[in-house]
């Protein structure tokens, strides 16, 4: 592809070039990089007031034929995912870009045939397998917009993302792996639809050979009907601002928010980023450890790669399974090159001994990245040391669900790397810090609210069904700006550091204190493995700081209260007396979404000792972790 940024001079260059001339600089990248059956009459058109976004206006094509047809010619032999199956036993599997193509064209046939068409929803709950890549993309071929749910979800969960996009099909499997457990998918469909009046038909993909209840004229074994098929299918024609996907976000409160992207500029900016972003070279294998239940994956495992002829690994299992080298052993297995993971998986990984990744040279590696949440520096060392070697660029990615697409990040071989600081916006993104009285804060060395204050190809179109809550969650804050939520320091040479959600600065006796810099220096202590710092009320400071820890071997630091004071004077030395915690809680984990991410707003309300509703639990991976804070409140 030719919009590959060369160097750091180059980066500038073009960055001005997309600051100054957005539509010239978009219309290039589009129509060099990609496959349409029309060009755009409008590069773009805009309201920020409205909330209203058209990129490629008038464009038609089809982002499937993007991913797979038109590589065909040249890369038709060569393997577009690698499946590495949870039982490390189990054979991989290496599917072509030949082979993809004729299963997402005999899956397109199927969801045809049993009544999707363009603009139907289909809900898909399927496990990391292959069968989840076809799903997706045989929806996007026929114009189906695909709402994928992160299969650990319970039955509740599913049927409120169900009921809101009102999904006329739903694809699943009879179960899944997961490490050791084999977890059932079809007793949580068959409950959730007992309250999902849309949905006509289920298809489901045989994995674990389960015994599972098939309900007669609804419930469909995919496989006799995929062998049946045919293994050739037309592209259906979309017009760009034709919505390509449904992604749920928890809310703070409420029901989650169906965000939704559509296809043109997702797929222009998708594809523009991954290439950049992971230095993708012809030949690599690239390899992005998420969920394609999240942004990430859909974003950085599916569509990103492929568009890029690239060839991305799916890993059923966790990094835990059969031991702690799991990941270690697919990178070496596969020869990767590049990695991208979570913090959450890194500080996990690290805890364990280090004879897990010493066997393990990793030479294959160029570049290794971070995703999901701030990265710590404690975390970002080992990372950086153990895992790239000293030697592989870390890119620490900032993006969100809402983003489509990654906004702020290094570039390998091109941005000099700073510990946890995401760096520098890409090309097209103009970040911009705020400050409480809305007025934008110039110069560096500041912090503020982190706003961008020109739209992006990628950016979600509005929440499904309810656009004011759209442009109050994200437009009205800052009038004519999209507002991330996030906090953010520039530091004196430009760079970005993601100080954590806007509310999770706390305002103690005047002063703003983020939670981030604070956890940080928690972590630093030998004993600490994870923190997690909120604010409650306090009748002299107005707020006070409570402290969650983690500690790493809990027996062996039995004088809780020496270290407690130790924690403390951390805190003093590094960020100031004012920051230190009036409480902290030893606790045995922190309640956390499956994108890893911490429900801070459940803290809050323990450290208050308000009990009473805790909003959105639906994406929580340990909901008992919650009730055992509760009961041990300090």
């Amino acid at each position: 592809m030719s919009y590959t940024i060369k160097n750091l001079e180059d980066y500038f260059k073009k960055h001005r070039k997309s600051i100054r001339n957005p539509k010239k600089f978009w219309d290039k990248i589009a129509y060099e990089n990609f496959t349409w059956f029309r060009p755009w009459d409008k590069v773009y058109e805009y309201d920020m007031q409205k909330a209203h976004f058209e990129w490629f206006k008038g464009a038609k094509v089809n982002i499937v034929k993007n991913c797979i047809d038109r590589h065909l010619h040249k890369k038709g032999d060569k393997t577009a995912i690698i499946f590495e199956p949870n039982n490390p036993e189990e054979e991989a599997k290496h599917i072509t870009y030949n082979e993809l193509y004729k299963q997402v064209s005999k899956w397109a046939n199927v969801l045809e045939a049993k009544g999707i068409k363009k603009g139907d929803r289909v809900c898909i709950y399927l496990p990391m397998i292959p069968e989840l890549a076809y799903a997706v993309l045989a929806c996007a071929r026929i114009g189906a917009i695909h709402s994928v749910v992160f299969a650990g979800f319970s039955a509740t969960a599913l049927a409120s993302r169900i009921k809101d996009s009102g999904c006329k099909m739903l694809i699943t499997s009879d179960g899944g792996y997961r490490g050791k457990k084999t977890i059932e998918f079809k007793p949580i469909v068959d409950e959730a639809l007992g309250n999902c009046p849309t949905v006509e038909k289920v298809l489901v993909v045989k994995r674990t050979n389960e015994a599972i209840n098939m309900k007669d004229n609804r419930d469909f074994w995919i496989a006799p009907l995929v062998e049946k098929a045919e293994a050739n299918h037309v592209a259906t024609v979309m017009e760009a601002e034709d919505p390509l996907f449904i992604l749920y976000t928890s809310g703070s409160t409420g029901k989650p928010k169906g965000m939704v992207h559509t296809t043109a500029g997702y797929m222009v900016y998708t594809g523009y980023t991954f290439k950049n972003v992971f230095n993708y070279k012809d030949g690599d294998v690239y390899w992005c450890t998420a969920d394609i239940g999240w942004i990430t994956g859909h974003s950085y495992i599916l569509y990103g790669p492929l568009l890029n002829g690239a060839t991305t690994v799916i890993f059923e299992g966790v990094p835990s399974y059969p031991d702690f080298s799991r990941f270690w052993d697919i990178i070496e297995k596969h020869q990767v090159n590049q990695f991208y993971t979570a913090p959450t998986a890194i500080r996990a990984l690290s805890k364990e001994s280090i004879t897990f990744i010493q066997k393990y040279p990793l030479k294959s590696l160029k570049v290794i990245g971070s995703v999901g949440e701030p990265i710590n520096e404690e975390a970002w060392h080992w990372y950086n040391d153990h895992v790239g070697g000293k030697r592989c660029p870390l890119v620490d990615t900032w993006w969100q669900t809402e983003t489509g697409g990654i906004m702020i990040s290094p570039l390998p071989f091109i941005t000099p790397t700073k510990p946890t600081y995401a760096s520098l916006p890409l090309p097209g993104i103009q970040p911009v810090l705020m400050d409480e009285y809305r007025n934008e804060i110039e110069g560096n060395q500041v912090t503020g609210s982190l706003c961008i204050k020109f739209p992006w190809p990628s950016m979600a179109r509005t929440i499904w069904g309810d656009h004011q809550r759209y442009i109050d969650t994200y437009f009205k804050a800052y009038p004519g700006k999209y507002f991330t939520g996030d906090g953010a320091l520039r530091d004196e040479v430009g760079y970005y550091r993601i100080t954590g959600r806007v509310d999770d600065v706390v305002i103690v006796s005047g002063h703003n204190l983020g939670t981030a810099p604070i956890e940080d220096s928690i972590n630093e202590h030998q004993a600490v493995a994870e923190s997690a710092i909120v604010g409650f009320p306090h009748e002299v400071k107005g707020n006070a700081l409570y402290g969650y820890v983690i500690l790493k071997e809990a027996g062996e630091w039995r004088n809780h209260d020496n270290l407690r004071k130790e924690i403390n004077q951390l805190i003093s030395d590094q960020i100031g007396p004012i920051a230190k915690l009036d409480k902290i809680q030893f606790v045995k984990g922190l309640p956390k979404t499956r994108s890893g991410k911490i429900m801070r707003r459940i803290l809050r309300k323990i450290a208050e000792g308000d009990f009473s509703n805790y909003g959105d639990t639906s994406t929580l991976l340990n909901p008992e972790i919650v009730e055992e804070i509760q009961k041990e409140r300090i």
